[in-house]
């Protein structure tokens, strides 16, 4: 009897230890909608968070240190019977060692977004067909986009299963009449995201992450900096290769938005050992002109 209950009690313990692979969290924004349903939005908050928090996306069971970060946003902008549409915020973060600091690694404004909701519908994903409802898959497409590009932090392209996944999700969603997926509607959109993610020319960029992150930010707690951020600068540097196309490169776009206030605090000081600020300070004005006043110029 007593084993039976030493079994059942590590069990029990092994589900309080261990988690799906996400810790997300979702916010419904329902101000412009007049008139609405309140409980209905509390409800869709709670099955989301659900949906995304206890669906097993990879098969594997992380501890709860291990779960990945992330923030779901919808701003509902228009209400007709079932259908919504509106604007969707991902982003996710991700601890650098030794620190206490989480580094944004994703943060996307997807401003293609409409579903049909009914209070209290089951979801479940499916990776094999589109679920009729373009709710589920675009939930799915951003937790797959959002594993891909941790898992490419921590391995070189370590996310590429996870990126076919959210191109599978996009070409089950192909002609449903649902805006986002397509290619030809916008270089701007899911489909174009994950095509681009996924080509050759996107390779530099991805290597980036890994070595960016792993090579780079994750020895920035060390007591020597000096060759850090030197590793950083050129990982940073090496991204020359986009100079050209980089306006048109959707990845890219999000790269820059979602690093340049990290990138210029780290080089935010005289200690930057032999990096060659100016070389530094000429490509990120490139990428981002608008920050030139409030940022590249104001390197030392």
């Amino acid at each position: 009897m007593k084993k039976l209950l030493y079994i059942f009690a590590l069990l029990l313990l092994s589900q309080f230890s261990f988690a799906q692979e996400l810790n997300a969290q979702v916010q419904i924004n329902y101000q412009q909608i007049g008139g609405s349903n309140v409980q209905l939005f509390r409800t869709m908050e709670k099955s989301l968070k659900d949906f995304i928090n206890k669906t097993s996306w990879t098969g594997k069971k992380f501890q709860n240190y291990e779960k990945i970060k992330c923030n779901f946003s919808i701003i509902l902008a228009e209400k007709s019977g079932n259908n919504y549409k509106g604007t969707l915020v991902v982003q996710s973060v991700r601890p650098v060692y030794g620190t206490q600091y989480e580094t944004p690694i994703l943060n996307v404004n997807d401003t293609n977004f409409s579903f049909e909701y009914l209070e209290n519908q089951n979801m479940v994903f499916n990776e094999r067909q589109f679920s009729g409802k373009n709710l589920i898959d675009v939930m799915s497409f951003y937790v797959y986009l959002i594993l891909g590009y941790d898992a490419d932090t921590y391995q070189m392209k370590g996310g590429t299963p996870w990126f076919d996944k959210a191109m599978q999700i996009t070409q089950n969603s192909q002609n449903q009449n649902y805006m986002g997926w397509s290619q030809l509607e916008s270089p701007r959109n899911r489909g174009a995201l994950i095509a681009t993610i996924l080509s050759e020319q996107n390779s530099t960029l991805r290597n980036f992450y890994y070595n960016y992150h792993r090579m780079g930010l994750d020895n920035l707690g060390k007591q020597d900096q000096f060759s850090t951020k030197q590793t950083i600068a050129n990982e940073i540097l090496r991204l020359k290769f986009y100079e050209s196309n980089f306006q048109m490169n959707y990845p890219f776009n999000l790269f820059v938005e979602s690093k340049k206030d990290e990138i210029y605090n780290i080089f935010d000081s005289n200690n930057n050992g032999g990096v060659d600020m100016n070389q530094l300070k000429n490509l990120m004005s490139l990428f981002s002109p608008k920050d030139m006043d409030t940022k590249w110029n104001k390197w030392k």
